[in-house]
């Protein structure tokens, strides 16, 4: 199956529908070329309406810890955007709520089988780590995000870049001065 087939099948994806109280809206972006695949959570309500990955406030932070343009990540033959649930899951107290469970088993092996096999995966938030790194379940995001050099050069793990990013780059100043060089020379080296 070619990428473009897979992603009308997954724009086509009814599967939660009647959890989702905003309606179904996958939000996906992928190519086999692609280098670099960001894997999040689920988009947010901004997101939803305007149908583009990251396209919130959390996206501008997560550029500006990769380096990458607005050019360069909405570039699928470079960039794959490929969340842990493709639609809005509504809010919850305090936030979003989690992404839906049935999305990712029912994609993303299809999506990582059209994917280059040597990429970059970024982990973005504990629900993208708990799948892709299940060995590392004991540890917090701080000591999995602190020890990201043991997950590379497949994985490598990162806070969610909300609001709340700031507290943990202002507790964990470590993150700044060495996890975000090597995550943008890396993918300065992959572009």
């Amino acid at each position: 199956m070619s990428a473009r087939q897979l992603a009308e099948e997954i724009a086509a994806c009814r599967l939660c529908e009647r959890h989702l109280p905003h309606g179904v809206r996958p939000v996906a972006s992928f190519s086999p070329t692609a280098r670099l695949l960001i894997i999040g959570q689920a988009p947010g309500s901004k997101v939803h309406e305007s149908g583009i990955p990251w396209d919130d406030a959390s996206g501008d932070r997560l550029r500006e810890w990769t380096g990458l343009t607005r050019e360069q990540m909405y570039d699928p033959v470079q960039v794959a955007l490929v969340p842990m649930g493709f639609c809005y899951p509504g809010k919850a107290n305090g936030g979003d709520k989690p992404p839906r469970p049935e999305c990712a088993p029912q994609w993303h092996d299809r999506v990582l089988d059209v994917l280059r096999e040597e990429r970059l995966t970024l982990l973005v938030g504990t629900y993208a780590q708990a799948r892709y790194l299940p060995e590392s379940r004991k540890l917090s995001l701080v000591e999995r995000v602190r020890r990201f050099r043991d997950y590379l050069p497949e994985y490598l793990p990162l806070p969610h870049p909300s609001w709340r990013s700031t507290l943990f780059m202002r507790a964990n100043p470590w993150f700044e001065t060495e996890v975000l060089p090597e995550l943008r020379n890396r993918i300065a080296r992959l572009l």
